[in-house]
């Protein structure tokens, strides 16, 4: 068993992605080809935004996008302290401060309860997570941003596919509601490729086109260069492969949505974990399928897991605000109790496109026997 089978679901896809990957080979158009063009307008049609950028990999992304914003060194940045190390490393390449603020423990994500007490008058922008597969609750967000003028930019690497619903009733993708939405398509993502990949939302057109000269050594016509920039683009194998999948993102996210379905009826009633908890306000494509092991005991869960060929991994051992490299650039908010304790208590389950009930069941009754 693997915590996510790509052979299962190269296997089901072979023929269209054999086919898109000799297409590529024998028109020879491996950088900036048609296909890179072709994705990126499927892809922000998909989305519901105006524009996509392809990109080298989702922390470019987050890095073009800050700089495309124009921070500059000093400048603070608003980051959740439970979340993978991306979102916050950029901040801390530019020369930004990482203002890290706590999350909730029944959804792990950002909520604008924190917002207030985070803010000073360096404050530039914020980074909302959608962690593990659901959105954060934006509208409160958003409107925080618009009452500060701050910059948003959602972190969409591991949500792509879910849907934000606002109070009005408007349902719109995760990824279009900020200034601007970041995506990768490292290969375990439910929309994943076979390498690196990464893309940027937008629907303002001037910012769309900055973040293209940005990921373009800042220049829009060759040789002349605006802008100091980066080299990170998505390459036409990449984009070729993620054409295919694109056309079966909300296959892959029903079937990850009805394997989720499938361990939480089964583990219901199991003292000692907290399944993951469903937002009213979003849908959930189940990047991730977390446990909150309670009582101390994750690391013995997975350990015994282990013993019984069942793969399980802990995203993320340590809080942000713990790691060795933000401790001399991180302005932490308050305690950030709650991720310390999810960090000690979260354990991932194998969940994929390809999973079977009889894999799941081995699962559920390793688990069961554990706490037996």
């Amino acid at each position: 068993m693997r915590m996510v089978d790509l052979q299962g679901q190269y296997r089901r896809l072979k023929p269209d992605i054999d086919a898109a990957i000799a297409r590529v080979l024998e028109a020879t158009d491996f950088i900036n080809g048609v296909d890179v063009k072709a994705f990126a307008s499927e892809l922000a049609a998909y989305n519901g935004s105006t524009h996509a950028v392809p990109c080298a990999n989702g922390t470019d992304a987050l890095q073009i996008a800050l700089m495309a914003l124009g921070l500059k060194a000093g400048d603070e940045v608003i980051v959740p302290a439970f979340t993978y190390v991306a979102s916050a490393e950029v901040i801390g390449l530019l020369g930004l401060v990482p203002v890290m603020v706590d999350v909730d423990w029944a959804t792990f994500n950002m909520t604008a309860e924190v917002l207030e007490a985070a803010i000073s008058p360096r404050t530039k922008a914020i980074i909302p997570v959608h962690l593990f597969g659901q959105s954060c609750d934006m509208a409160p967000i958003l409107d925080f941003a618009r009452q500060h003028n701050l910059a948003v930019i959602e972190d969409n690497a591991q949500s792509i596919g879910a849907f934000y619903t606002f109070p009005d009733g408007r349902r719109v993708h995760t990824g279009a509601m900020g200034d601007v939405g970041c995506t990768s398509f490292f290969p375990s993502k439910n929309l994943g490729c076979y390498g690196d990949g990464g893309a940027m939302f937008a629907n303002d057109d001037a910012l769309a086109e900055r973040l293209a000269t940005v990921a373009n050594h800042g220049q829009e016509v060759k040789y002349y260069h605006k802008v100091l920039g980066c080299n990170s683009r998505l390459d036409t194998l990449q984009a070729a492969i993620l054409r295919v999948k694109l056309r079966h993102l909300d296959e892959f996210c029903q079937a990850r949505y009805a394997a989720a379905q499938y361990y939480t009826q089964h583990l219901k009633g199991i003292r000692g974990i907290e399944p993951p908890v469903e937002s009213p306000f979003s849908t959930h494509v189940y990047h991730q399928y977390t446990l909150k092991v309670l009582n101390g005991r994750r690391d013995a869960l997975k350990a015994y897991l282990e013993t019984q060929g069942i793969p399980a991994m802990i995203y993320y051992p340590l809080p942000l605000q713990a790691q060795e490299a933000f401790k001399p650039i991180t302005r932490a908010v308050g305690s950030l109790e709650v991720a310390q304790r999810l960090s000690d208590s979260v354990l991932s389950l194998p969940i994929d496109t390809e999973i079977r009930p009889e894999e799941q069941d081995r699962v559920v009754e390793a688990i069961k026997g554990f706490f037996a």
